[in-house]
């Protein structure tokens, strides 16, 4: 058998419908506007994941505290452009640490007006005045 995370699609309409509290036409409107996109069987019915659950049970929340539906949406939107982009900078801070732990006798480095990252030798100095040196001491 697959292994099964938050993201797999399980429960039947049903099921999902009950663990979020809600009436199922519910989780087929928001289907429809698009807040909840479950998984498909291929017989085309509904497929829920421990992470839709907690998406709906997010919505009923919002919903209870006065936001609109296209409120509801558009934080939900946020909220994954958010996720993505801490994603990335995790992604980032990664490969700089490979970078670091590769390179070690570069531990200065400054970024140029483009943004763009680039070593030093110990004591050297920018060679423009407006750039941002980082320093990572030696241990």
């Amino acid at each position: 058998m697959a292994d099964l995370d938050e993201h797999s699609p399980v429960f039947a309409i049903a099921v999902a419908a009950e663990l979020a509290e809600m009436h199922p036409q519910t989780l087929r409107q928001y289907d429809r506007l698009g807040l909840v996109v479950p998984g498909r069987t291929r017989g085309g019915s509904r497929r829920y994941s421990m992470r839709d659950i907690t998406q709906l049970r997010e919505i009923a929340r919002l919903g209870s505290e006065g936001v609109s539906l296209e409120g509801i949406r558009r934080v939900l939107e946020l909220e994954n452009e958010n996720s993505l982009l801490r994603a990335r900078v995790r992604d980032l801070e990664r490969a700089l640490a490979d970078q670091l732990i590769s390179r070690p006798g570069a531990r200065v480095f400054a970024a140029t007006a483009t943004g763009a990252a680039v070593s030093l030798r110990a004591g050297a100095r920018p060679q423009r005045n407006n750039a941002v040196v980082l320093y990572r001491p030696q241990r």
